[in-house]
């Protein structure tokens, strides 16, 4: 199901072969010493793996240290994987529940009279910062599930971009999902409601909600995207299931800050990180996780249909380290 793996996370290239040149220029071939450790500390927080993972992959190399001056970078690297992958530990394969239905809500009432089917969609939202990707990443979702048998049905809530709506109309005739769009400028919230309501009607399984980018610290417009949530309640008190943040990598810290306000007036269910080919921006992921503890549905490395895959922590460990 989900083959094209490998040419995803092969893509992480720049971020691993940064990291591993490096290694490289800090061994030079010799064995561990103290300056190199410090080396290595520098090196890790400029990937964007988080503070207190650096301080973990750090304590665990001075230990292995102590007790065999004789390392070298191939240990050092099988410790570094070992860390990343405990610190991710939880942080993925949940893309095969929603394909299994788990999060839908089956069961769950319509609503009070509306639409014509006791089909309950999955209504994920998307939202983030301008730039981060929200419409290509949208159209990538529904060529996702449609792929695996799911009808989609995508909400065009950018109303204040110009040429979104062209933009996710072009997607959805190019990977063939059904559309709700309306004027420049209209309520995103309404046309939130008349998706989520034309889905029931409809009988589709997954509702995708392409939100307008914003600031975190834009009360207004945190505003919108709170009457958003609201509006899609009204159908039935379940919508959205989920609140998903589309981060870009190549922001680091910056992105871990914006993060945080989403999540303190919203509640993100989880994320998807997008341009995870940028160089020295690989470990962006942990930094996330581990401060936020919101799990990492997909990762997209590229503007292609098949360039957004699930995210597997082995897969991207391994892709990042290089072992």
């Amino acid at each position: 199901m989900f083959g094209v793996f490998s040419k995803v996370y092969a893509r992480v290239e720049s971020a691993k072969n940064r990291l591993t040149s490096s290694f490289k220029s800090i061994f030079q071939g010799k064995k561990l010493d103290p300056n190199s450790i410090e080396q290595i500390e520098a090196l890790l927080y400029s990937a964007d793996i988080g503070v207190e993972t650096v301080e973990n992959i750090i304590a665990a190399v001075e230990v292995a240290y102590r007790n065999n001056p004789q390392m070298r970078e191939g240990e050092v690297k099988e410790i570094c994987e070992k860390v990343l992958l405990d610190a991710l530990r939880g942080a993925d394969r949940l893309a095969e529940a929603l394909l299994k239905g788990a999060e839908w809500g089956e069961g769950a009432s319509a609503g009070e009279g509306r639409g014509n089917s006791s089909t309950v969609p999955l209504v994920i939202a998307l939202i983030g910062s301008n730039g981060s990707g929200k419409t290509t990443t949208a159209a990538k979702l529904a060529g996702f599930f449609t792929e695996n048998g799911k009808s989609v049905i995508i909400g065009a809530c950018d109303t204040f971009r110009a040429a979104a709506n062209e933009q996710i109309k072009i997607w959805s005739e190019r990977l063939h999902f059904d559309l709700v769009e309306s004027q420049r400028g209209a309520d995103p919230a309404s046309v939130a409601f008349d998706t989520c309501q034309a889905a029931i009607n409809r009988g589709r399984d997954v509702v995708i909600l392409d939100t307008a980018g914003r600031l975190h610290n834009k009360s207004h417009l945190m505003g919108e995207l709170m009457k958003l949530k609201r509006v899609v309640g009204k159908i039935n008190p379940i919508f959205p299931q989920h609140l998903w943040l589309i981060a870009d990598a190549h922001l680091g810290a910056n992105t871990i800050t914006s993060a945080q306000k989403f999540h303190g007036e919203l509640g993100l269910t989880g994320m998807i990180l997008t341009k995870l080919d940028g160089a020295g921006r690989g470990g962006a992921i942990v930094g996330i996780y581990q401060k936020l503890g919101i799990p990492v549905y997909f990762i997209g490395t590229g503007e292609g249909p098949v360039d957004l895959v699930p995210f597997v922590v082995e897969e991207y460990v391994h892709a990042l380290v290089g072992v």
